[in-house]
């Protein structure tokens, strides 16, 4: 029962490490884990240059595979260091560990295929649980949250926004015609939206001083509409005000709960016995 107990301890402490910033160690680990993925990234994009790999490629070949162990020591630590280990294999990150993993591998089969170590950059969205910035995660929760009690009033927005586009973009058919750029009214409407959201390719523009009269109108009117969307989303925002850390359940991998919880939001697991 002892050696049992030893045991489970010894992997909440590794799981504690490996999947949390919230101690000094889990934090040193995230660090030197980003550090290592843009050295991995570094060492690709270097490969990828031809004067650079002829002078330096066994060095270049040898960091990487340096770096690929490293990678997969960190892979199979993860999934010793939880109770369902097919929840993370099968989890967004596992999926993309995976794959900044067997690159290198796969070039002893598939030449040119450890390019796919590219990857890695993937992993940088770690970066959210380094040096305790929970409050980032926090804010991204709350803005998924307001997205979606907020999807019918913005709807409605983009509906009314391409309505407008539609009449504006026929009226500009009408005023400019074939001879300014305005061929069809499909085109026209392209022009609308580009104009309305005040991109502005240029690839056609108005002649006449009506149709610059209109455009004119219409990209002050981008302008003012830009700010409707953000007020919704914003004052549902306001309602959904939480702070989060960066603890994550060692039995589902839930990693949205609320500071100083204790069980799980998910599943009810004691967190970091």
């Amino acid at each position: 029962m002892k050696q049992k107990v030893q045991k489970s301890s010894w992997k909440n402490k590794l799981h504690e490490i490996i999947y949390e910033a919230d101690t000094k160690e889990g934090k040193f680990f995230d660090i030197i884990l980003l550090i290592t993925i843009i050295a991995s990234i570094v060492l690709v994009m270097l490969e990828s240059v031809e004067s650079i790999d002829k002078k330096y490629h066994d060095l270049l070949n040898i960091g990487e595979w340096i770096i690929t162990i490293l990678f997969s020591i960190e892979y199979i630590l993860r999934i010793v260091s939880i109770k369902k280990p097919l929840k993370y294999i099968f989890s967004f990150y596992g999926i993309i560990d995976l794959l900044s993993t067997i690159p290198k591998y796969l070039s002893f089969i598939l030449v040119g295929s450890h390019n796919l170590a590219a990857l890695r950059a993937l992993r940088l969205l770690r970066i959210f649980r380094v040096l305790k910035l929970a409050r980032y995660i926090g804010a991204s929760n709350r803005l998924l949250v307001a997205l979606k009690a907020s999807r019918a009033k913005i709807a409605v927005f983009l509906f009314f926004v391409l309505i407008v586009c539609i009449i504006l973009g026929t009226i500009m058919y009408m005023v400019e015609g074939e001879e300014n750029g305005f061929t069809n009214i499909p085109k026209s409407i392209y022009w609308a939206i580009v104009t309305l959201t005040t991109v502005g390719f240029g690839d056609i523009a108005p002649q006449t001083p009506l149709g610059q009269l209109i455009a004119s109108v219409i990209m002050i009117l981008g302008y003012s509409i830009i700010a409707i969307p953000t007020g919704i989303v914003s004052s549902e925002m306001t309602k959904n005000d939480s702070t989060t850390n960066t603890q994550s359940c060692p039995n589902c991998l839930e990693g949205n709960h609320k500071e100083k919880a204790i069980y799980c939001c998910k599943c009810g697991t004691v967190l970091n016995p």
